[in-house]
């Protein structure tokens, strides 16, 4: 009998989570398979999933232990409306007997945490992009998208790939002031064309015993603006002595939010100790197989600041503080940072000191408990008697979303994970990411600094990329020949735009401000797409214009609206570079087709093709001509040139046909 080839520890997570695969066949990078996560969580989204799963012809919720509702994206919008869809979700969840968290109790992600349904060894998806954060205590978490959830719900299950495993080994100690979010800013700006897209990742090395949880909750959280799609990390010492911390705080029976009898959120003492015991099983193996392997010098590490409006943009903290950058407003909160420890580290900078003169400080918790930790040791009275600007703790000014929102022309130092063109407010403002100190500093000081000075040191890393095929999803077949399954077009003509920007996010497709207005019609949708990135394209793009995009589009959130408002605008498809995976898995789930075609990308960004046929606005969204799609033989053509394409799988070819996913669960319902 032959020895089973060593696994790495996505790949043995993935394979405890898979359904009907045989014994002892383990999950591979590459492989399409069908899972049963832990738990899936919604939040606001949450209203938009349910008539999804009525749709599909659902009656009861598959499995009511799996899922779990937290409140936390739109809490300051105090409407009829947006309580009143409050309060149906809550209706939902007490039908249903399904966990539910209110307006308050925190940010979803960090209430998963501290509520106990994140632990180690489990698989826990969310529809959320930023359900990567639950990789921090060893848990494959991974974005879902909300046709999913809605077939998690009915069924127990959904469909997923194991993607590319890429190992990222961490080197050295942290200098002190330096903390989880320098390193992922790091990470991002030192690797920033794409080698971790699409892939999951794992952190090891001698360096991930000197980050605290709560730095390794940033990295692993931010993991998502670097393009992965999981980022996990092991499961040591620190890991376990956290887990019997928050025992500790379930044995006290401090239950916030409606839980259930039998809920499977909650763990002892004793249940650390049985995972303690188990750790060898969440460890890859000897010899296992990595698409790509990083290595980062942490010792290297000194605070960096990204942007402006780009993640991967990096600035040395000493570098963007000689040029003093004035800044009006400052943001300390979101899932990535604003736990305790980012409370009160702030909370020791700004001490006995005021906000700068003309600079709006805002402040807002990760969860209730943390702001009641803060509250208890005087870190939250410290920030707010400095002239900090207290919110409920949510996500809010984040997404765009009630107060502090940035104006035109202001700039802003912000401690969320995304500062996307128009994400936090005005397109025309400028938004710089950095650390809860660097924010904390900036704020008293009225402009872009840190509380510690540091010398100009280079980040060190390097990368080597694995000879094993990348795993890469396409949706589609390898062969350029295809069969065309009957009601999916052979052929499609049209008027092409080139949007050539690289990482053109969900931000730039269909604005976060939008995106909890359930009350939207299909065809108001299509009144706000690319608002943030060219909004003259709206009035100049017809039904029926393709659309082509440049490297890893829709990248950021996982919200629908990004490829559902396209289908909706009568927009047949979107061409690419590459795409973000969850993007693309929007899109198929909802009918609407993309492929990669990047030679066609090339071929319109060569000098000779510089000029287009129309443009519209600063950002140049170019009319290139007419295109045409032959999907029986998988070849475009456009300007009197041919390029061929991956043939769409049968697969997705039904998932179009079909309408989407809903009316293949449907089906499949349906039949029992």
């Amino acid at each position: 009998m032959s020895t089973p080839a060593p696994l790495t520890l996505i790949e043995k997570l993935a394979t405890r989570f898979a359904v009907g695969f045989a014994p002892g066949q383990p999950v591979r990078q590459g492989d399409f398979v069908t899972i049963r996560p832990k738990h899936v969580m919604t939040h606001d989204n949450t209203g938009a999933v349910i008539p999804k799963f009525k749709q599909i012809g659902a009656e009861r919720i598959h499995d009511p232990h799996q899922p779990v509702f937290a409140i936390d994206h739109d809490i300051q919008n105090v409407t009829p409306e947006n309580l009143g869809k409050y309060a149906k979700i809550e209706s939902f969840a007490n039908e249903h007997g399904v966990d539910f968290y209110p307006a308050g109790t925190g940010i979803s992600h960090q209430v998963m945490v501290e509520q106990g349904y994140v632990v180690p060894g489990s698989m826990v998806v969310g529809s959320d992009s930023h359900s990567n954060l639950y990789g921090a205590l060893c848990c494959l978490g991974t974005p879902v998208v909300r046709t999913d959830a809605a077939s998690i719900w009915a069924t127990g299950v959904t469909w997923w790939q194991c993607p590319p495993v890429a190992k990222v080994t961490l080197k050295g100690t942290l200098r002190p002031g330096v903390v989880g979010k320098d390193v992922i800013v790091a990470l991002c700006g030192r690797f920033n064309t794409d080698e971790v897209l699409n892939h999951a990742v794992e952190f090891a090395g001698g360096g991930v015993a000197a980050l605290s949880m709560a730095d390794r909750m940033s990295i692993a959280n931010m993991t998502t603006e670097w393009g992965a799609l999981a980022g996990v990390f092991p499961f040591d010492e620190t890991c376990r002595d956290y887990l019997y911390a928050r025992a500790d705080y379930f044995a006290k029976g401090r239950r916030p939010g409606t839980r259930r009898p039998g809920s499977l959120g909650f763990y002892s003492r004793a249940d650390v100790d049985r995972w303690w015991s188990e750790r060898a099983a969440l460890a890859s193996d000897a010899g296992a197989r990595y698409a790509l392997e990083l290595e980062l010098d942490l010792d290297s590490v000194v605070p960096h600041v990204s942007g402006p409006n780009d993640v991967k943009t990096m600035h040395a903290l000493p570098e963007i503080e000689a040029r003093r950058v004035k800044i009006n407003k400052a943001w300390l909160m979101s899932c990535v940072n604003a736990r305790y420890e980012d409370l009160a580290a702030a909370a020791a900078i700004v001490k006995g000191k005021k906000v700068a003169p003309g600079v709006e400080f805002y402040l807002a918790a990760a969860s209730a408990d943390t702001q009641a930790k803060a509250e208890a040791d005087g870190s939250w009275q410290a920030l707010i008697g400095a002239g900090a600007i207290p919110l409920p703790s949510g996500c809010g000014t984040c997404i765009g979303l009630g107060a502090g929102t940035i104006r035109a022309g202001e700039v802003g130092i912000s401690a969320t994970n995304r500062n996307f063109e128009g994400r936090m407010g005005d397109r025309n403002g400028l938004v710089y990411l950095g650390s809860p100190a660097v924010v904390a500093a900036s704020a008293v000081a009225g402009y872009i600094c840190s509380p510690t000075k540091y010398g100009d040191v280079a980040v060190r890393g390097e990368a080597r990329r694995s000879h094993m095929a990348n795993g890469k999803s396409q949706m589609a077949s390898q062969d350029n020949a295809a069969s065309v399954i009957d009601g999916f077009p052979a052929v499609v003509r049209g008027r092409a735009w080139f949007l050539d920007r690289d990482s053109l996010n969900t931000d730039g497709i269909y604005a976060g401000k939008h995106t909890y207005n359930d009350a939207l019609t299909p065809e108001q949708m299509t009144a706000f797409i690319f608002e943030n990135f060219d909004p003259d394209l709206r009035a100049r793009i017809k039904p029926g214009d393709v659309v082509i995009g440049g490297l890893n589009f829709g990248t950021g959130s996982s919200r629908e609206q990004a490829a559902t408002a396209l289908k909706y605008s009568g927009i047949p498809c979107v061409i690419a570079a590459s795409f973000s995976e969850t993007y693309k898995r929007n899109a198929f789930n909802n009918g609407f087709v993309c492929f990669e075609c990047p030679e066609l990308i090339q071929s319109l960004r060569a000098p000779s093709a510089s000029s287009g046929v129309g443009e519209s606005g600063a950002q140049k969204s170019r009319l290139v001509g007419d295109i045409e799609i032959d999907y029986q033989r998988s070849t475009l053509t456009i300007g009197g040139k041919q390029f061929p394409f991956p043939a769409l799988s049968p697969v997705a070819q039904d998932l179009v046909v079909a309408g989407g996913a809903e009316s293949v669960i449907k089906r499949r319902l349906a039949a029992g």
